[in-house]
């Protein structure tokens, strides 16, 4: 009997961990995509991507792409924009959108989504670069 216990605990916090460790992204207030601890990116359920440790952007097992240790953003081998470190997001030299501190995504100065606790250069590139 104690074993089934420990084994049920041990089940728990296991899973407890594992949700906790996945990041929300959402729209509209709704859920549309979790950031995995692991870098895995999931969309509507299923695995799309990961954002690897050295800055690739893998989609569908392909590198598509790389955040840059300054911020900057590149797709197919060319920059396409950058993050700075207070959160602005530039595409083309011109600010198009912010990730604020606590998560929130702005574009034109309006909120459009969240993404708290994710990676704020991740964050800009899942909803501003267009790689899922």
């Amino acid at each position: 009997m104690k074993k089934l216990i420990l084994l049920i605990v041990a089940m728990a916090t296991f899973t407890l961990v594992n949700t906790s460790l996945a990041q929300d992204l959402r729209k509209g207030g709704s859920v549309f995509g979790k950031i995995e601890s692991n870098g895995e990116v999931r969309l509507n359920g299923s695995v799309k991507g990961r954002f690897e440790d050295n800055g690739d952007i893998r989609v569908n097992g392909s590198i598509k792409g790389k955040i840059e240790s300054n911020g900057a953003i590149r797709k197919n081998g060319s920059v396409i924009g950058k993050v700075e470190s207070n959160g602005d997001v530039r595409i083309n030299g011109s600010i198009v959108g912010k990730v604020e501190s606590n998560g929130d995504i702005r574009k034109s100065g309006s909120v459009v989504g969240s993404a708290k606790g994710v990676n704020t250069r991740i964050a800009a590139v899942m909803f501003f670069f267009d790689f899922f």
